[in-house]
């Protein structure tokens, strides 16, 4: 999943830059373009080369276009090393809906690999094979029909938008800045201090303004450069999901991932028998066809399961700390952060309170009424005194 893995890269690089490493101000200006922006460029130029044609003719260019009017923009601006590795995902947005069909390419792979060639016809052959057959069927239906809700979820629900003419509190106002001094001039995720934007309010509690959308940002709100809006919550905008992961669908982004690693678990042990022997001495049965299905399906599922079970353990401290990905790599290093309310609540906060609702895409009625988080407008902190008790 490229569109995490981005995020996840680009913490250490911004620890990199608040390091020995980082250069003066007067040295940056005189440096060129980071290497690591050309590489990425030279690699898409490579591929336009040993792409088939249809690939050469519509999709790569595509690609490569927006890569170099987002992620090389800002060529001749001088701050070498204030390149924001977020803006490599806009990238992306020229596969569009086309990773929606590949997703379901896989799904619809692992279930003729699994279902049509190997255990449902051992499921009507009798005898003990058929009882194991039965048993790795009904959890892997069962996991399919989670996996898809929950992916379906994720990409038809909105993640979050600031409501029309909404405007802070007014006991919010008072005291802080005006919104047009503390205003973003950097609206980019993961866009930091350094890069001429003022401290966000989660670590300062000041009234910001998005001057893109032209309209107030309520808290922990992040403006979107692929979808061209301002997001609540905004965790990631992921190209799996051809959608920004937001205060609204996060908890099905959560259960998505959890699902996928439990199903490409599932079908990876399911076919280690069938896959083993390929390397024995002994006869294998079947057509070529169903042969290269099985090969293909278990070696996308082992990986698939590995690289989930990464992004799954990541957001699953992000929960615990209640942070986001992009908050987690802005944000600087402090004692405590002002929303970590406790595992138990900072769990409730995205899971909701309700327990018959932890592992299904969706929210009851009373948290909706009783969590305005929910809604991604309001979200409690941590008292001052609890902040003194644990300093």
């Amino acid at each position: 999943m490229p569109c995490l893995a981005l995020p996840c890269l680009a913490y250490p690089l911004r620890l990199f830059q608040r390091g020995k490493a980082r250069p003066s101000a007067t040295a940056s200006q005189a440096l060129p373009k980071p290497m690591g922006a050309a590489y990425i460029f030279v690699v898409f130029s490579r591929i336009r080369i040993t792409a088939p044609s249809f690939l050469r003719r519509s999709l790569i260019p595509l690609a490569v276009r927006d890569f170099h009017r987002f992620a090389l923009r800002d060529q001749d601006s001088g701050a070498a090393m204030s390149w924001n590795v977020f803006k490599f995902c806009t990238a992306l947005r020229a596969l569009g809906s086309i990773m929606i069909l590949l997703v379901l390419g896989i799904v619809g792979l692992s279930y003729y690999a699994l279902v049509v060639v190997n255990y449902g016809p051992a499921l009507f052959r009798g005898g003990l094979n058929s009882l194991t057959a039965l048993l790795v069927l009904l959890l892997f239906h069962s996991l399919l029909v989670m996996l898809l809700w929950s992916y379906f979820s994720v990409v038809l629900t909105n993640p979050g938008c600031v409501p029309p003419h909404w405007r802070p509190e007014s006991d919010e106002e008072k005291g802080d800045a005006d919104p047009l001094m503390a205003s973003e001039y950097n609206n980019d995720p993961g866009a930091g201090p350094e890069q001429g934007t003022m401290p966000s309010d989660s670590a300062n509690r000041k009234i910001r303004f998005c001057r893109k959308c032209n309209q107030f940002k309520p808290p922990r709100c992040h403006h979107c450069s692929v979808c061209g809006r301002c997001v609540l919550k905004m965790d990631h905008h992921c190209v799996w999901v051809v959608n920004c992961v937001g205060a609204k669908n996060y908890k099905h982004f959560l259960l998505f991932l959890f699902y996928t690693f439990l199903e490409t678990s599932l079908v990876t042990l399911s076919l280690l028998p069938y896959f083993l022997a390929f390397f024995s001495d002994g006869d294998i049965t079947g057509t070529p066809g169903s042969l290269a299905a099985i090969f293909v399906t278990f070696i996308l599922n082992l990986t698939f399961s590995l690289s989930v079970m990464g992004f799954l353990i990541l957001h699953i401290s992000l929960v615990a700390a209640n942070t986001t990905t992009i908050e987690a790599y802005e944000k600087k290093t402090t004692p405590k952060w002002h929303f970590d309310l406790g595992r138990r609540k900072n769990f409730e906060q995205v899971f909701g309170m309700d327990k018959k609702y932890w592992f299904i895409p969706a929210y009851s009625q009373d948290d909706l009424k009783r969590m305005p988080n929910l809604q991604g407008l309001e979200y409690p902190m941590r008292s001052d005194t609890n902040l003194l008790q644990e300093l």
